[in-house]
């Protein structure tokens, strides 16, 4: 585990009603089904002053949802980095989890296989892993990738469309979520054509 000691001290319930979104604290590190005796960096997910009861919700920096009752002696509350505190165990992050969809043309296990050696030798033969791999075959053509409200277009004039990405390859969708009241849309890819007039 990468942790380091931070001072901090902890926050009373009024003090964390006067936090907003961009005030870093730090929250239990506590993961599902996984439990560390240590703090990670977080955000509050609305401003302290929205605060009615119930509990505090904070995500941490690796996306874990926390709710968290400040005064409460049987939590571990909510604090933040002051020189004048005590020192507390915060866990860091070690490095970046990413989820790639890669397109390899005319790909073969030879091909696949190298991409994987070659990123295993730029980062370390203990680094880079394989979690999950799928080899779908991807058609020649390119696909343009809309959102649009998910109750449908009532007039095309008026749509409000919404370009997530362009010339997208139709199998990468599937790792891929619409926004909240939103579906996708995909169209065959439309060259652009300047046709204004030149002298």
């Amino acid at each position: 585990m990468n942790t380091e000691k931070v001072k901090a001290r902890r926050l009373t319930t009024e003090e964390v009603s006067e936090l907003g979104l961009q005030n870093e604290i730090f929250v239990s590190a506590e993961m599902d089904d996984l439990s560390l005796d240590c703090y990670a960096p977080a955000l509050l997910t609305k401003p302290g002053k929205s605060f009615e009861g119930g509990s505090f919700t904070a995500r941490t920096i690796f996306g874990t949802e926390i709710h968290v009752l400040p005064d409460n002696a049987e939590e571990r509350g909510i604090w933040v980095a002051d020189e004048a505190g005590e020192e507390i165990e915060v866990l860091r992050s070690a490095g970046v989890l990413l989820n790639l969809a890669l397109f390899v043309p005319d790909g073969t296990t030879e091909s696949l296989d190298s991409l994987y050696n070659s990123a295993r030798e730029a980062f370390g033969a203990g680094i880079v892993q394989r979690w999950n791999e799928e080899v779908v075959a991807v058609p020649d053509v390119k696909i343009d990738l809309f959102e649009e409200p998910a109750r449908g277009r009532k007039s095309t004039g008026s749509q409000n469309r919404d370009r997530r990405a362009l010339d997208i390859y139709p199998t990468r969708v599937r790792f891929m979520e619409p926004s909240a009241g939103w579906r996708f849309i995909l169209e065959p890819h439309q060259e652009t054509i300047d046709e204004t007039p030149t002298i």
